[in-house]
C-alpha cells in the first residue's frame, strides 16, 4: 500500500512536471493578472472615496464660509443700528450691546480669515475687510465716546456725516462680493461632488464582479474581495454619515435664512426709526445755524446801540445843561424876556429832549430786545441776579403778545410779593416765553394762558427731589386739551414730541428742564385729558438781601457829587464804539486814554502810571479781553478791571469771566459810572502775584 501510494505520489509528481509549460504559466499569468486588476481596483476605489471626501470637505467649508459671512453681515448692521438708538436715547444698554455687536462682528472676520486659508484671492478681499472694519470701527466708537462724555449733538452730528460717506457701506460691497465668490466655488465644488460619487457608485458596482471571479479563482480572491466589499460598506456609511451632516447643514442655512430675514425686518424697522432720528438731527441743525445767525445779529446790534444810546444821552445832557459834572449849568431853554414863558428857542429845546427821550425809549426797547435774542440764541452767559418775579411776568406781557398773536388772552396773576428769586432774568423770560409758545400749540392757537407767580415753603422731597425751604413760584396754565399719562411722563425726553415732523424739535420742555435745574430749582406739570395743563416752576428765594443793601450804598456813593474821578483805560477794537466809550467817559468827569488792540494793550498801558481801571471789550480779534487780562496780570499789572460785552461767546469763554465785573452794551451813563465805582472799590485781582 505504501510502495503503491508512493508511486502514485510519484505518477502525480512527474504528470505535474509533464504539463505543458504554458499550462504552468496561465495560471500564474492569471493569478498575477487578478491581483494587478484587484490592485488596481482597490487604488482607484480608494481614490474615489478621497476625491469625494474632499469634495465633501470643500463643500462644508463653501457653506461654513457663506453662513459666517451672512452673520456677520447682520451682525454689522445690528451694532450700527444700536449705536444709533444709544446717540439717540443715550441708554447704557444700547451703549454695550452696540459694543458686544461689534467685537462679535470681529471674531467672525477672524473666523471668516480661518476658514478661508487656502484661497488668496479671499483673503485679500478679507484682509480689505479687516482694514474697512478698524476703520468703521474707530469712526463709531468716536461717536460712542462723544454720546458717554455728555456731547450729544457732536455725537449726532458725527452720526449724520459717518452715515453719508462712502465708508458707511463698504463692509457690505466687500462680503458681497466674497458671498458671490464663494458661491461660484460652492456650484463648482458641487459638480465635482456629484462626479466623485458617480465614479465611486461605477467603482463600488464592479465589486460583485470580482467577488465571483475571487470565489471562482481562489479562496486568496475571495479573501480581498471581502475585504473589498468591507472597505465599501465603510466607505458607504461614511458617505451617508457625511450626507446626514450635508442635510444639516442645509438645514442650518435654511434657519439662517429665515433668521436673516426676520433680522432684515428689524433693521427695516431701525431704518426708519434712523430716519425719524435724521429728520430731528436735520432739524437740530437748522435751530443751531439759526441761534449763530442770531447771536451775531444781537452782538452787531449791540454794539450799534451802545454808540446810539451813549450819543443820545451826551446830546439830552448837553441841551439839558448838565454838560459838567461838576456843577457847571448852562440855561439853554430860557431867555431874558422874562421867567412867565419860554422863548421859541426854549421850546425848540424841550422840543429836541422829547425827541431825544423817544428815540432813547426806542433804543432801550431795541437793547431789550437783543437781549431776549442773545438768551433765545444761549449765546449769553448765565449772569444771574436778583429778579422781582412779579414785575418780570407784568413786563413780559407785551412780548407775550406779540409772540403768540392776538386769539389768546393772557392773563397775569402776580402774587409773589416782594420775594425775590436768583436767576439770570433773560434766560428765565425765554424759558417762560418757551412754555407760553407751548400753550398756545396746545389750544390749536385759542384759548387762555394765565401766568402768574406766588410764595411757597416747600418740604424736603414734596417735589421731586427739592430741598426744603422758601420758594417762589412760577406758573402757565392753559386751557387746551392736556396730556395722557404716558404723554407726561416723557415731556422732558430730548426730542420727544406730539408734533407734526417740522414743527417741532422736542427740545424746548428738555431745555427749560435743564435751564431751571442748573438754577437749582425744580420743574412740575399738572394736567390732564381735556383739562388744560399748568407747568409750575419753582426757584429758591434769594437770601441776598444783605448784598442788595450794601450794592445800594456802593451805588449811592459812586453816584455823588463827590466821587472821585478816575483815569481809565479803555480798549475796543470799534473804532465807534471806542468814540463813544470815551466820550462817555469824559461827560462823567474822567480822563481816558485808548487802545483800539488788545496785543498793543500792555505796552501802551505802561507809559501811563496813574492808571486807576481798565475798561475792556470782551470780543475782539487776535486776543479776547479775558486772555489779555490773564496775560497782564502775569506780568504784575494788578488793576481793577471792568468787562464790557454785547455777546460773550460760548460757555468756555464765558467761565472766563466768573467773579468778574461786567458790564453789558448798550449801557446809560449812570450804568457807566456805577460800574467803575463798583469795580474800582473791590480789591483788584493779581495784587498777590505783583507782590511776588
Amino acid at each position: 500500500m505504501l510502495g503503491l501510494t508512493q508511486s502514485q505520489e510519484k505518477g502525480s509528481d512527474d504528470t505535474i512536471d509533464d504539463l505543458p509549460q504554458w499550462r504552468r504559466v496561465i495560471p500564474v499569468a492569471l493569478g498575477l493578472c487578478l491581483a494587478f486588476a484587484l490592485a488596481l481596483l482597490f487604488v482607484l476605489a480608494n481614490r474615489a472615496a478621497d476625491d469625494r471626501e474632499d469634495a465633501l470637505g470643500n463643500q462644508r467649508r463653501s457653506y461654513e464660509v457663506i453662513a459666517i459671512a451672512r452673520n456677520l453681515e447682520g451682525t454689522v448692521a445690528r451694532a450700527e443700528s444700536l449705536l444709533a438708538r444709544y446717540v439717540v436715547s443715550v441708554d447704557a444698554k444700547d451703549g454695550q450691546r452696540y459694543s458686544d455687536q461689534w467685537r462679535l462682528a470681529g471674531t467672525l472676520i477672524e473666523n471668516l480669515r480661518r476658514s478661508s486659508r487656502d484661497d488668496p484671492d479671499k483673503l485679500r478681499y478679507i484682509g480689505l475687510l479687516r482694514d474697512s472694519y478698524a476703520a468703521r470701527g474707530k469712526t463709531l466708537n468716536d461717536i460712542a465716546l462723544r454720546t458717554t462724555y455728555d456731547q450729544r449733538l457732536g455725537a449726532l452730528g458725527r452720526l449724520y456725516e459717518a452715515n453719508r460717506t462712502r465708508d458707511a457701506d463698504r463692509i457690505q460691497r466687500i462680503l458681497t462680493v466674497i458671498i458671490g465668490h464663494e458661491m461660484k466655488r460652492l456650484n463648482e465644488r458641487s459638480t465635482l461632488l456629484d462626479r466623485s460619487t458617480m465614479r465611486a457608485d461605477r467603482l463600488a458596482g464592479s465589486y460583485g464582479l470580482v467577488g465571483v471571479v475571487l470565489l471562482v479563482a481562489a479562496l486568496v480572491a475571495l479573501w480581498v474581495a471581502n475585504s473589498a466589499f468591507t472597505e465599501r460598506r465603510y466607505a458607504r456609511r461614511l458617505a451617508d454619515s457625511e450626507a446626514r451632516r450635508v442635510d444639516h447643514l442645509e438645514l442650518a442655512v435654511q434657519n439662517r435664512t429665515r433668521e436673516l430675514e426676520v433680522a432684515n425686518g428689524r433693521l427695516r424697522t431701525e431704518m426708519e426709526e434712523r430716519a425719524q432720528a435724521e429728520e430731528s438731527l436735520r432739524q437740530l441743525h437748522k435751530m443751531e445755524a439759526v441761534g449763530q445767525l442770531t447771536g451775531g445779529i444781537a452782538h452787531d446790534f449791540n454794539n450799534m446801540l451802545a454808540v446810539v444810546i451813549g450819543g443820545l444821552e451826551l446830546a439830552r445832557r448837553r441841551i439839558s445843561g448838565r454838560g459838567d459834572t461838576g456843577g457847571a449849568t448852562t440855561n439853554v431853554g430860557t431867555s431874558g424876556v422874562g421867567t412867565g414863558g419860554k422863548s421859541e428857542h426854549g421850546r425848540d429845546t424841550d422840543d429836541a429832549v422829547r425827541h431825544i427821550d423817544n428815540a432813547m425809549e426806542g433804543a432801550n426797547r431795541a437793547a431789550s430786545l437783543t437781549r431776549r435774542l442773545l438768551a433765545f440764541a444761549r449765546a449769553e452767559p448765565l449772569l444771574p441776579a436778583e429778579v422781582d418775579a412779579n414785575q418780570m411776568i407784568q413786563g413780559m406781557s407785551e412780548l407775550i403778545d406779540r409772540t403768540i398773536g392776538d386769539q389768546i388772552h393772557i392773563v397775569m396773576e402776580p402774587g409773589a410779593e416782594d420775594w425775590r428769586l436768583w436767576a439770570d432774568r433773560h434766560q428765565l423770560e425765554n424759558a417762560l416765553l418757551n412754555l407760553c409758545v407751548n400753550a398756545r400749540d396746545a389750544m390749536d392757537g385759542k384759548g387762555t394762558i394765565t401766568l402768574s407767580s406766588g410764595q411757597v415753603t416747600l418740604r424736603p422731597g414734596e417735589i421731586n427731589d427739592c430741598p426744603g425751604g422758601d420758594y417762589v413760584r412760577l406758573s402757565v396754565r392753559d386751557t387746551g386739551h392736556g396730556m395722557t399719562p404716558d404723554v407726561l411722563s416723557r415731556v422732558f425726553e430730548p426730542f420727544f414730541t406730539t408734533k407734526p415732523v417740522g414743527k417741532g424739535t422736542g427740545l424746548g420742555l428738555s431745555q427749560v428742564f435743564g435751564y431751571i435745574g442748573s438754577c437749582g430749582g425744580e420743574i412740575r406739570i399738572l394736567s390732564k385729558p381735556e383739562q388744560g395743563t399748568e407747568v409750575q416752576i419753582f426757584l429758591p428765594r434769594s437770601q441776598r438781601s444783605g448784598e442788595r443793601e450794601a450794592s445800594r450804598l456802593l451805588t449811592e456813593a459812586a453816584m455823588a457829587p463827590a466821587a472821585p474821578r478816575r483815569s481809565v483805560f479803555v480798549v475796543e477794537d470799534d473804532p465807534r464804539v471806542l468814540a463813544a466809550t470815551v466820550a462817555a467817559l469824559e461827560e462823567l468827569g474822567h480822563h481816558s486814554v485808548s487802545c483800539d488792540h488788545p496785543a498793543q494793550a500792555a505796552d501802551l498801558l505802561a507809559q501811563y502810571p496813574g492808571t486807576d481801571i481798565i475798561l475792556t471789550d470782551v470780543q475782539m480779534p487776535e486776543m479776547t479781553g479775558p486772555e489779555m487780562i490773564a496775560q497782564m496780570r502775569a506780568r504784575g499789572i494788578a488793576l481793577p478791571v471792568l468787562f464790557v460785552t454785547g455777546f460773550a461767546g460760548d460757555d468756555a469763554e464765558a467761565g472766563l469771566l466768573d467773579n468778574e465785573h461786567v458790564l453789558r452794551k448798550p449801557f446809560t451813563l449812570a450804568q457807566l459810572d456805577r460800574k467803575i465805582a463798583e469795580a474800582s472799590s473791590a480789591p483788584a485781582r493779581g495784587h498777590k502775584e505783583a507782590a511776588a
